[in-house]
């Protein structure tokens, strides 16, 4: 059978890959065609476009690459009609896929939609809407499944695939010795994947360098970006920077600095103590506070559904308050030790690996 993937950013791009890596072995006859990113790509099928130009987040954002958005829209809908498919899989990216996930359905194209938009977090009666555009719904968060059933909708939740990921990852044994990293305990920076997350927060990453001379600082690079686009943001600081080394990162840190988004929930998997940061554009953020009716902005905490992590969000994404902050984790042992007990407990709620070939089953069993 022939699907039809789209992701619009770095975490949908690992997430389709890892789809379609086993709806390959699901059906042994599946080709692909989709818009994603370069771990897609390894797994074979027809780039329709890469995600690099279509990751716009937040409102002044789409608003200001609105031209963009509707060229691209317009580009993906002529394609699914010049090559009908017979499952479009939509990953996350909700402002775009659920237009398109419109457009199918009126064309009767199938739809599969894999991790739920984040409607819980604002306007929630967007659900009535899904309910008419999407033919299956597959949710990796737990707390999923009862909001939607409260709106008479059932789904399947099917585990988080960034278990799959975890699980399949191999540790590099000679990752310290090879990026000459003896000597200091590590402090891992996840800047985020999005350029204008990056240029917003790293800065305010850096600035807490200094405060913590015992330690070393080391960048999770992401694929999109090179070595000298980091460089150009550190013009008082040249720390490491090491691309598609994050999970080993992790694996050596003793605590991390996380922009809000896949990556902290990555972070507790691995039992790193974090602090979450986000900065955005200052009317998109002032927008969001109106809206979003949800009390965190973390997985992490959203899961747990209480303050796990420290979320500092705009005017508190300040070195002084990061430094404080890091402070307590690397020294306070209470604090410290409650947070990996949590991380503990959200391990066990999150379940086992096994999300992409659970996803890849049902919708193979739904188009037969």
């Amino acid at each position: 059978m022939t699907y039809y993937l789209i992701a619009g950013e770095a975490s949908g791009d690992l997430h389709g890959a890892n789809l379609m890596k086993a709806l390959k072995k699901t059906d042994q006859q599946a080709e692909f065609r989709f818009l994603g990113g370069d771990l897609m790509m390894a797994e074979g099928g027809h780039l329709v476009k890469h995600y690099s130009d279509m990751a716009f987040m937040g409102f002044v954002e789409v608003v200001l690459n609105l031209r963009t958005i509707l060229k691209n829209m317009k580009m993906v809908k002529q394609d699914l009609l010049q090559n009908r498919p017979d499952a479009l899989v939509l990953i996350d990216f909700p402002g775009f896929n659920l237009k398109i996930a419109a457009f199918a359905k009126k064309n009767n194209i199938k739809v599969f939609y894999y991790i739920s938009p984040k409607v819980w977090a604002w306007n929630q009666k967007r659900v009535l809407n899904i309910k008419k555009v999407v033919d299956h719904l597959y949710c990796i968060l737990p707390f999923e499944v009862e909001f939607y059933r409260s709106w008479g909708m059932e789904v399947d939740y099917v585990g988080n695939p960034l278990l799959d990921e975890k699980a399949a990852s191999v540790p590099d044994p000679d990752f310290i010795h090879k990026y000459q990293l003896e000597g200091k305990k590590i402090i891992a920076l996840l800047p985020g994947s999005r350029r204008q997350e990056v240029s917003a927060i790293l800065t305010d990453m850096l600035g807490v360098v200094d405060e913590f001379p015992d330690y070393q600082f080391i960048i999770a690079g992401a694929p999109t970006f090179d070595q000298a686009y980091y460089t150009a943001l550190m013009p008082h600081h040249k720390l490491p920077v090491l691309f598609g080394k994050t999970y080993d990162l992790l694996r050596h840190s003793e605590a991390a600095i996380v922009t809000s988004g896949t990556a902290t929930l990555e972070t507790a998997l691995f039992h790193v103590p974090q602090i979450v940061v986000y900065k955005g554009n200052k009317i998109s953020i002032a927008i969001a506070r109106m809206v979003v009716k949800i009390r965190f902005i973390s997985l992490v905490n959203l899961i747990m559904d209480k303050l796990v992590v420290k979320e500092l969000i705009q005017e508190d994404c300040s070195p002084a308050i990061i430094s404080k902050e890091l402070n307590s984790i690397l020294n306070d042992a209470k604090y410290r030790n409650t947070m990996l007990d949590n991380y503990q407990a959200l391990s066990e709620k999150m379940g086992t690996p096994g999300a992409s070939q659970r996803t890849a089953e049902l919708i193979v069993k739904a188009l037969q």
